[in-house]
């Protein structure tokens, strides 16, 4: 994991530069790199992601959409101290509440008793979209093996999480405690990845069967994505049927 985050820092310390000199549209400065990376990503999705999230899909309704608030619950650990650095102070305080409350009530987040108290869930939020909200450009766009898409700016964030700013990792894998094992964070993330994938794969067939480059659909939907939430957008992405494009793995 310390070889990973190093490469990632030094392939951000080489890219940074992009973000004071770019314009008003993400430019792809790797794109023969990202296209080769995309292309690995297919392959792995075609031969592991998609089956598995084929299968997942057999699962009773009901444990699909345990498994699916489990995970969003844990996203908060991440969202609260975004809201704040963002100034949000009011809906830090709705996703305190709904942590504590769905951890608890609801049988660590796999229930959803805050939604019924009137606390609905709000958009998630990550360290990306709050250097966008500081006025931070995205930079160059970026496809990470099996993480997919990303740009400087939001590999930055992504590697914020490694260094502290998700607790989740830090009870799982930067600290050695007695509740929790390393196991226990890429389960919760393999499980996210496997539910935004399964809920999808329709909409990525779509998108794939009508798409003349499916690379650059791909890289367009995520930069809109991406900037609708940096903006606070309600506004759903076309074809997308779930908002974290952080935890998907085919591109």
């Amino acid at each position: 994991m310390k070889k990973l985050l190093l490469v990632l820092i030094v392939f951000c310390s080489f890219s940074i530069t992009a973000i004071a000199e770019e314009d008003n549209e993400t430019k792809d400065c790797f794109e023969g790199l990202n296209r080769a990376t995309f292309s690995l990503n297919q392959t792995l999705d075609k031969a592991i992601f998609k089956p598995v999230a084929k299968g997942y899909r057999h699962l009773p309704t009901a444990v699909r959409k345990g498994l699916g608030n489990g995970v969003n619950n844990l996203s908060n650990l991440v969202t609260v101290p975004n809201n704040l650095l963002q100034g949000e102070g009011k809906k830090a305080g709705k996703n305190i509440f709904r942590f504590a409350i769905n951890s608890t009530v609801g049988i660590f987040g796999i229930f959803d008793p805050a939604a019924k108290l009137g606390f609905e869930a709000d958009q998630k939020e990550d360290y990306g979209q709050t250097l966008g909200a500081w006025g931070v450009k995205s930079g160059c766009y970026i496809v990470l093996p099996i993480f997919g898409p990303s740009t400087v700016r939001d590999s930055i964030g992504k590697i914020t999480n490694v260094i502290g700013g998700d607790p989740w990792y830090n009870m799982t894998m930067a600290n050695d405690t007695n509740y929790f094992k390393e196991s226990d964070y890429w389960a919760t993330k393999g499980t996210a990845g496997v539910d935004f994938r399964a809920k999808n794969i329709e909409s990525f067939d779509s998108i794939e069967k009508n798409s003349i480059d499916l690379y650059a659909s791909v890289r367009s939907l995520y930069l809109q994505d991406r900037k609708q939430k940096v903006l606070n957008s309600k506004k759903v992405t076309e074809t997308m049927d779930d908002s974290d494009w952080e935890e998907i793995s085919t591109d």
